[in-house]
C-alpha cells in the first residue's frame, strides 16, 4: 500500500538515514518531496530477483531481511536492517534487475525514492553520491569478509565468531532473527547451528535462554576458537 500523504510525514525518514544527515533541512526537504510511503505486512516481500529497480528503499520502522534463493531453492541470509538503513541502492546505477529479494520480518514502513529523480538532486548535491559509494564500498568490504569465512573457517569458528561479534561488550544478548536464518548466513543447517549451540553450552562456554537469549560465559576460550 503506497501512501500519498504531505512529505512532511517523511521528514523523519530521511533524518535517519546516514547519507542524507549531512544535508541542510532545505535539502532534506527537498529529497523528502520525492519520496514517498508504503507499508508491509510481516511475512511480506517487498521485491524480489527478477524486479525491476530503480528505486532507493529507505526503512523508517521495522525489520527487513535481505536474502538470495539458489537455483534449488536454499535461502542466503545476507543482511538484516533496521531503521535508518536502505537498499536498493545498486540499481540506481544499472539498469539490470534486482538479484536479491528483501522480506519484512514484521510491521513495516519503508520510504521509496525514485532513482531518477534522486540521481538529479546527486547531481546537485554530489556529497550524496559520495555517500552512497561510501556505503557501497562497506558493504563490499562485508561481503567479502563472509565470503572468506565460509570458504576458510570450520563451522565452529563461524559460530563462535559470529556470537562474540553480536555480543559484541555485552554478555548477553538475544538474536534479532531466527535461528533458520541465523544458520543461513552462516551458511550452515539449522540442525547444525542447534548442534553446535547445545555442544558450546556443554562446554561452558556459553548458556542459552529461551528461544533466542544467548549468554556468553567464556569470551576468551570462543576467541580462541574464533582465530583456530
Amino acid at each position: 500500500m503506497v501512501d500519498h500523504c504531505p512529505v512532511e510525514r517523511y521528514g523523519d525518514c530521511i533524518e535517519t538515514v546516514p547519507i542524507f544527515s549531512h544535508l541542510s533541512p532545505d535539502e532534506r526537504r527537498e529529497i523528502a518531496g520525492i519520496t514517498k510511503a508504503q507499508s508491509f505486512t510481516r511475512g511480506q516481500l517487498i521485491y524480489t530477483a527478477g524486479d525491476p529497480g530503480g528505486k532507493l528503499y529507505v526503512l523508517h520502522r521495522g525489520r527487513v531481511k535481505i536474502s538470495r534463493l539458489s537455483a534449488n531453492g536454499k535461502e542466503q541470509v545476507i543482511r538484516l536492517l533496521g531503521p535508518g538503513e536502505f537498499m536498493g541502492e545498486l540499481s540506481l546505477f544499472t539498469a539490470a534487475p534486482m538479484t536479491d529479494q528483501a522480506e519484512a520480518l514484521e510491521a513495516t514502513t519503508m520510504c521509496l525514492i525514485e532513482g531518477v529523480k534522486l540521481k538529479e538532486l546527486m547531481k546537485k548535491y554530489p556529497s550524496i553520491a559520495f555517500k552512497v559509494m561510501e556505503e557501497l564500498s562497506q558493504r563490499l568490504e562485508r561481503a567479502e569478509k563472509l565470503i572468506q569465512t565460509l570458504t576458510l573457517n570450520t563451522v565452529e569458528q563461524r559460530l563462535a565468531e559470529a556470537l562474540l561479534t553480536l555480543a559484541a561488550e555485552r554478555n548477553e544478548f538475544s538474536l534479532e532473527m531466527t535461528k533458520g536464518d541465523f544458520a543461513s548466513q552462516l551458511g550452515m543447517s539449522q540442525e547444525t547451528l542447534s548442534r553446535k549451540l547445545a555442544a558450546f553450552q556443554e562446554r561452558g562456554l556459553i548458556a542459552l535462554k529461551g528461544r533466542r537469549k544467548i549468554v556468553i560465559l567464556n569470551r576468551d576460550q570462543l576467541e580462541q576458537i574464533g582465530v583456530g
